[in-house]
């Protein structure tokens, strides 16, 4: 019986350890630089340090070797920037791969105890539904709602709605005396029911205030960080 000899295709190794993080932030570092802006020296720098394709017996070749000086120097200017463009790219690459769940923009109105059912039944399974019952004139109710508008934009990954207790279907299940209500579902399971909620704030109540009743609950996911945060950052030396 003959040997069968097959040329195999070379397979890439994604480097996790200490070594393979800087090598990754290395290689962003210089790709990400405006290389048409620099001098041609800092150019060829960068064609060498970044070039994947090198002799294996070249001592100088790859990522791995000890950095000169003068690269060094090239990396450490305007490192701050970068890194924090780097930590965005990753955390967005993460956020992605772990499958955190749909984003949302802005408070649901919900018409009909169809409505209802559906986002509660149909959602993903790892999006937090906040729902808001209501009746115009019940006292908090429209404070409430002002606190919803602001929470859905701190939490986009939570699915914010509101509806009034008469278009739910089941009117007699929420006389005035229970509204303002908060019920909290995920993967259709019920977590908070939360009647007359206004009564554990003071009478005038704001966002924080709601924010922090729903996390003493553990119903809130991590605050994630604005579009803007990393500009802002940025602007304060």
């Amino acid at each position: 019986m003959s040997d069968r000899i097959v040329d195999e295709e070379p397979v890439a190794v994604t480097h996790t350890g200490p070594k393979g993080v800087i090598n990754d932030w290395r290689k962003f570092k210089l790709e990400s630089m405006d290389q048409e802006a620099l001098p041609p020296s800092k150019r060829e720098l960068i064609r060498q340090m970044s070039s994947p394709h090198k002799p294996r017996d070249s001592c100088v070749g790859g990522f791995n070797r000890k950095m000169s000086a003068q690269e060094y120097e090239l990396i450490k200017e305007d490192d701050e920037k970068s890194l924090r463009k780097y930590r965005k790219q990753c955390m967005q690459e993460m956020h992605e791969r772990l499958s955190f769940g749909p984003k949302f923009e802005g408070v649901y109105h919900l018409h009909s105890g169809e409505d209802f059912l559906e986002v509660i039944e149909k959602e993903h399974r790892l999006t937090v539904v906040v729902v808001h019952i209501y009746k115009d004139g019940v006292q908090g109710c429209e404070a409430l709602n002002s606190c919803m508008d602001c929470l859905a934009t701190e939490y986009p990954s939570v699915k914010f709605c509101r509806i009034s207790a008469a278009a739910t279907g089941a009117g007699e299940r929420f006389p005035d005396d229970v509204l303002p209500a908060l019920l909290v579902y995920k993967a259709g399971e019920l977590l908070g029911n939360f009647l007359a909620v206004t009564q554990h704030f003071s009478e005038e109540f704001f966002a924080t205030d709601v924010e922090a009743f729903l996390n003493e609950y553990g119903l809130l996911p991590e605050k994630e960080c604005g579009p803007g945060a990393d500009e802002d950052e940025a602007d304060v030396d």
